[in-house]
């Protein structure tokens, strides 16, 4: 098996619709389409939900996959922000604030790997899981017209979330993949402390 169809896996092929999906997102939101935009990252989402579940359940779980599902977030949540920009002016300058936190939540954990590694880092932490998914739910309550408190929230967890990521690549000496969360890089290096 060549290296090009080792890498095309269910659970990639999961990872690498978000990069199909992202012009058309796009395209949906330029067009005015909101329903249909909506609709799409509901789906966008959900393919993010079951990649990394897939991979683990598969026994495909690679750096490969886990570098290419962070890039995925990237695109996907810039592309987002973008788009609800089109959609929704009124909304999104009214809670320029938290999109920009979640827009930074994205950009600085990857500037921080850049700089300490010299590339991009895909830890996958719990916190990040949870930000995702809090974020994800939140913005379809602020969209269709509900309270602006669960996205407010869910931008905070985001920020705290992107904090960990970059607390955990200054913490280790090489970067790793798929990291439950900094405890855990704390608990290892305390082992490894007191073996000395």
């Amino acid at each position: 098996m060549n290296s090009t169809s080792s890498k095309l896996t269910l659970p990639n092929l999961l990872t690498g619709f978000r990069f199909v999906a992202a012009p058309a997102l796009l395209w949906l939101a330029w067009q005015g389409y909101p329903i249909a935009f909506m609709v799409l990252l509901a789906i966008t989402f959900v393919t993010d939900l079951l990649d990394g579940m897939v991979a683990r359940l598969t026994g495909q779980v690679t750096q490969f996959g886990a570098t290419l599902d962070s890039w995925a977030d990237v695109v996907t949540y810039l592309t987002i922000a973008l788009c609800c920009w089109w959609l929704w002016p009124d909304v999104v300058t009214r809670e320029l604030l938290y999109v920009g936190l979640i827009v930074a939540s994205c950009l600085l954990p990857a500037l921080a790997g850049f700089i300490k590694f010299g590339h991009f880092t895909s830890y996958h932490t719990w916190g990040v899981k949870i930000a995702a998914a809090a974020m994800g739910l939140t913005l379809y309550v602020l969209f269709l017209g509900g309270p602006p408190w669960p996205f407010r929230v869910a931008a905070v967890i985001c920020i705290l979330a992107a904090i960990e990521e970059i607390v955990i690549t200054w913490l280790l000496p090489e970067p790793e993949s798929n990291l439950r969360s900094v405890w855990d890089i704390l608990k290892r290096s305390g082992r490894n402390n007191s073996q000395l």
